[in-house]
C-alpha cells in the first residue's frame, strides 16, 4: 500500500484542519517558503494538521539550475523551516526562477549541456550538504528548448540524478506533457528511469491548448493518460508516496478528495 497526500492551500486549509483528523489522507505539501515567519490563524490551522499528517515541502524559490549565486539567506530560514516543523521531505525544481533583477515567479527551463550540468551538480551538491539531506527534484514541464543543448531531457537527468546524489520527484504530469509536446515516448522514460532514486510521485492536471500544445495548469482532474502512466510507474517501481496538486479553479474540498478516491482505486487494482 501506497502513502496519499494532497496539496495543502488556503482556500480549503481551515475546513481540512478542522476535519483532518477524519480525513485519509497520509500527508499534506506546502511551499515552504510561503509560510516563513507565518503566525496568526492560519498558522494555527497548519499545526492542527500537522497533528494527524506529515508534512512534505515542495519549494518554489531555490533556482537550483539558475546563473544568480544561491540564496543562503533564504536556506537557512528553509533549514529551520523543515526543522521546526520535521518536515519528512524537502522537494524543488529542476529548473530556475531568478536573475539579476530578483525572482521571477515562474519555473523556467534550462540548456540540456555539459556546462550546465556541471553547474548545477556543484549547486546541488552545496545545498545537500547545508540541508544535511538529499535534496529532492522533479521533473519540470517545459515549453522550448535551446539550440546549444547537446543532451535530451532524459540524458540530462540521469547525469544529475547519478553525479549529484538527489532524488526524484517523478511528476507524471509533466513527464505526459513533455513527452506529447516534445514528441518522445512518456513510456520509455518512465522504463529508463532509476527505481533506487524515486522518492514519490505527483500527478495533477493540464490543459490543450488548440495549437496542440499541453500545459502544465494543475486547474482540472488528471487526465485517464496521466492515470494510466500513474499505474504503470506504480507497476514498475511499486507503491511510492503520491500527491494530488491542483491550484487554480481549487474546487470543493471534498471534490478533491473524491479524485484522490479514485487515483488511489486506480492503482490498487
Amino acid at each position: 500500500m501506497g502513502s496519499w497526500g494532497l496539496g495543502l492551500r488556503r482556500e480549503f486549509l481551515a475546513e481540512f484542519a478542522a476535519r483532518s483528523t477524519d480525513i485519509q489522507l497520509d500527508f499534506v505539501e506546502i511551499a515552504p517558503e510561503n509560510w516563513f515567519g507565518f503566525a496568526g490563524p492560519a498558522a494555527q490551522e497548519l499545526e492542527r494538521v500537522l497533528a494527524n499528517k506529515t508534512l512534505f515541502c515542495h519549494g518554489l524559490s531555490l533556482s537550483i539550475a539558475g546563473p544568480q549565486p544561491l540564496n543562503w539567506d533564504f536556506l537557512g530560514q528553509l533549514r529551520r523551516f523543515l526543522c521546526d516543523h520535521n518536515a519528512a521531505a524537502y522537494s524543488e525544481h529542476l529548473s530556475y526562477c531568478q536573475d539579476p533583477q530578483g525572482y521571477l515567479h515562474d519555473l523556467l527551463p534550462i540548456p540540456f549541456h555539459e556546462e550546465s550540468l556541471r553547474w548545477t551538480v556543484a549547486r546541488i551538491q552545496q545545498v545537500q550538504d547545508f540541508l544535511g539531506q538529499p535534496l529532492i527534484l522533479e521533473n519540470t514541464a517545459y515549453y522550448g528548448s535551446f539550440p546549444e543543448s547537446s543532451m535530451s531531457e532524459l540524458e540530462f537527468l540521469l547525469a544529475v540524478l547519478d553525479e549529484s546524489g538527489c532524488e526524484l520527484l517523478l511528476d507524471l504530469n509533466n513527464l505526459f506533457v513533455n513527452g506529447h509536446n516534445h514528441d518522445y515516448s512518456s513510456e520509455a522514460f518512465l522504463a529508463a528511469l532509476p527505481a533506487e532514486r524515486i522518492r514519490y510521485f505527483h500527478v495533477a492536471g493540464h490543459f490543450q491548448h488548440p495549437a496542440g500544445w499541453l500545459i502544465d495548469t494543475h486547474d482540472s482532474g488528471v487526465a485517464p493518460a496521466v492515470r494510466a502512466l500513474l499505474r504503470q510507474a506504480w507497476h514498475r517501481f511499486g507503491p511510492r508516496p503520491t500527491l494530488l496538486e491542483w491550484d487554480n479553479d481549487i474546487p470543493p474540498l471534498d471534490t478533491l478528495l473524491e479524485e484522490l478516491e479514485g487515483l488511489r482505486r486506480g492503482c490498487d487494482n
